[in-house]
């Protein structure tokens, strides 16, 4: 995998003082917070625009998570393909112009609500672009010791976005309308291609392949290496069960504390925001904790903590001190711990993958722990009305632990620190040769 130079600082919290990866930064703080305006207003402009019904905002959602199962692969391919900063500006460039649209559009009267469907689904193609794009450039920004440090830092901001965005958002939307609030939004990934134009460290282009290889071959040579590598394979497989829980406990949770418990919008949304807070301390003592423990005894802790906390919602007996007590210690443990893990198996997966499979190892990944998403909101919807929206939150519990167990059966516990070079490319499975190994 190639690196960035040895230029910098290399005492700890050193990227304080990398202006090239400031760059990135900044511009990804404020476009985190500006994508968290847009996540509201945009299907706020289609209820308050259109009087959207419950189908419809489910379409619109759709719409949005749809081009993880759809291009997320064939983005890998390309990613793998090019230099990365270039895609990250034109990714930028094309989210802005697209939610910038959507003003323009109400503006001229002429916005509808298949126009709205569209976009979200453009927005989303570009979002997986800009993902793929940024996981797979940050190796070649920084230096392999602090890719714990970078991610943590964008981790942190996403999870302030989180925090601080919807807020901004509902004010905006009160006071501009929901599509001109959109406006932010497009500011904001203005400002973070104003931040990504200005980087000036040279990116290292992609190695030229020997022969030319199909597009379906070149997806199948990054899920190899996602499936037949235990690491990769194991925190994959984890993110896709957590992420089909996560989506299930937040459908019925919703309709359990507004229906069954009383809870207001106001009371709901503050539960709920907990978990952003846990997020940033999470974004904040990752490294510590990495220290202390190591590698891979840190990721079980941060595993067990977000994977057991969910138990506490069902067993909170109503909407007392003690009930809400246990709501917010459940949601705050799943940021705390989620957030800790994904800084470390993020890190570790850049640092094991070699460089030309980067994109599309970092696209099937994505592929796996995104796309259960819908499907855990269908299951939770289901069985919510089939068993009851509480012994529905019993066994989403329990399919958090099986989740769990993904990373326990594997190797990664016995991690002590990021290995010294990546992990050669798994061999084809007709040779029987396994190369994926640590030891």
């Amino acid at each position: 995998m190639t690196r960035a130079t040895d230029t910098g600082p290399r005492h700890f919290g050193g990227l304080w003082r990398d202006a090239e990866f400031l760059k990135l930064w900044s511009g990804e703080a404020v476009s985190q917070m500006g994508a968290q305006v847009t996540q509201l207003a945009l299907p706020l402009a289609a209820v308050y625009q259109f009087e959207a019904s419950s189908t419809q905002l489910g379409l619109l959602n759709a719409a949005s998570f749809a081009p993880f199962l759809g291009v997320t692969l064939f983005i890998g391919v390309w990613v793998d393909r090019r230099r990365r900063l270039p895609l990250m500006i034109w990714s930028n460039t094309g989210r802005a112009l697209l939610v910038g649209s959507v003003p323009l559009c109400a503006v001229l009267d002429v916005l509808s609500i298949e126009y709205l469907y569209a976009a979200a689904l453009l927005i989303g193609a570009l979002t997986v672009l800009f993902d793929v794009s940024y996981q797979s450039y940050l190796p070649s920004l920084i230096r392999r010791e602090q890719l714990v440090e970078g991610n943590s830092k964008l981790q942190a901001t996403s999870s302030l976005a989180q925090i601080g965005g919807p807020g901004l958002a509902g004010l905006l939307v009160g006071w501009l309308t929901a599509p001109i609030a959109l406006l932010a939004n497009a500011l904001s990934y203005v400002v973070s291609v104003t931040g990504l134009l200005a980087i000036r460290r040279p990116e290292p282009a992609p190695a030229a392949p020997e022969q030319r290889v199909t597009t379906g071959r070149s997806i199948a040579e990054g899920l190899r290496m996602v499936l037949r590598n235990r690491y990769i394979r194991a925190i994959a497989l984890e993110a896709g069960t957590y992420n089909l829980c996560w989506m299930s406990l937040q459908t019925v949770f919703v309709l359990y504390a507004a229906r069954e418990l009383g809870m207001g919008p106001a009371t709901i949304g503050l539960v709920l925001g907990v978990g952003a807070v846990g997020s940033l301390i999470g974004a904040v003592g990752a490294s510590r904790l990495k220290e202390r423990l190591g590698l891979g005894r840190a990721v079980v802790v941060e595993l067990v903590l977000c994977c057991a906390a969910p138990v506490l919602i069902p067993l909170a007996p109503g909407t007392g001190p003690l009930s809400y007590t246990l709501y917010v210690t459940a949601f705050a443990c799943c940021g705390i711990g989620s957030t800790m893990s994904t800084i470390h198996v993020v890190s570790l997966r850049q640092v094991i993958t070699p460089a030309h499979l980067l994109g599309r190892v970092n696209a099937g990944c994505r592929f796996i722990a995104w796309g259960p998403l819908p499907l855990g909101a269908l299951i939770g919807g289901y069985l919510g009305d089939a068993i009851g929206l509480r012994t529905t939150l019993f066994a989403t519990a329990g399919g958090f632990l099986l989740a769990l167990l993904w990373v326990v059966l594997s190797p990664v516990p016995g991690l002590k620190d990021f290995p010294a070079a990546p992990l050669p490319e798994p061999a084809a499975a007709s040779s029987g040769t396994r190369t994926d190994s640590l030891e």
